[in-house]
């Protein structure tokens, strides 16, 4: 894949798994998680973010705005608050590669300047401000598709095909990143498995996932935990891990680059098994 990701270069040629740090008090699986005494703990970051890298985590996705159905923004201050220490300290004590799951362009600029090496944007960059901030940064980004806002994104979404119409808005976010300056060497595409869309919906997406591939862009998919899991299996968030790697093998073989994940070490388990069946040179090369 054409896709400068950290120093060195992200091998995309097999799929890789991201690590979900929220630094928020409201997200849906860990929110709260590394909050003491109603502050956010860097310590508490931190460890987790260790734990994350040694079980296999390539890339630490760090979100300090819960985008949760039903969830309302937080403000720009809030957001750099939760954000910008947390990047800062991973990069300077872990020399991991650091994504910024972000829609706000202040964050982005900030994040960049103390480490961040990728933006994930799920609202594809369409905030005022945030195509320019973007393309300042120099960072690869992703381009997320939602239909509606966090907070009615599931009130009713509808579509007349759910494959066409992701694709058609993924690629006017390409055409208007290129308009930015943002070359489309440094995209990636994310079809947004649960934002503003029904299990259907997202059944549809995940079956014909390869539909997307010939974008040209590598892909990354979050399906971890997600409540059509509770559509399908009537399972708790706690209980969603069977299904979790279910989906993540799934997409794995339908093309996606990236696994954005919440249980990194069993989902690194699947990806090998899945390697050793599909690529038995590679599975057994590392």
């Amino acid at each position: 894949m054409p896709l400068q990701l950290g120093d060195p270069a992200l091998d995309l040629s097999r799929p890789r798994v991201m690590g979900v740090l929220n630094t928020t008090p409201d997200s849906f699986s860990d929110g709260g998680q590394y909050y003491r005494s109603g502050s956010l703990s860097l310590d508490l970051v931190l460890t987790r973010a260790r734990k994350m890298l040694s079980e296999g985590a390539d890339i630490i996705d760090v979100g300090g705005e819960s985008t949760r159905p039903g969830a309302t923004p937080v403000s720009e201050a809030e957001e750099l608050d939760r954000v910008v220490p947390v990047v800062e300290v991973l990069a300077r004590e872990l020399g991991a590669l650091i994504s910024v799951d972000t829609s706000t362009p202040a964050v982005m600029r900030e994040a960049a300047s103390v480490g961040a090496g990728m933006l994930n944007d799920v609202r594809a960059l369409q905030r005022d401000g945030a195509l320019k901030a973007a393309a300042e940064t120099g960072l690869p980004v992703c381009l997320m598709h939602m239909q509606g806002q966090p907070a009615t994104m599931q009130i009713n979404p509808e579509y007349q095909d759910p494959v066409a119409e992701v694709r058609r808005f993924l690629q006017e976010r390409m055409t208007a990143c290129e308009q930015a300056g943002i070359a489309r060497e440094r995209l990636l595409l994310d079809p947004g498995f649960g934002f503003g869309k029904t299990l259907d919906h997202n059944l549809e997406l995940l079956r014909r996932l390869g539909e997307l591939t010939d974008l040209g862009c590598p892909l990354l998919v979050g399906l971890s935990r997600k409540s059509m899991l509770a559509k399908l299996l009537d399972r708790e968030v706690s209980e969603r891990l069977p299904g979790s790697l279910a989906l993540a093998m799934a997409a794995a073989e339908r093309g996606a680059n990236i696994i954005r994940v919440h249980d990194v070490a069993a989902t690194v388990d699947v990806l090998k098994v899945l390697a050793a069946v599909t690529s038995p040179g590679l599975a057994t090369s590392e």
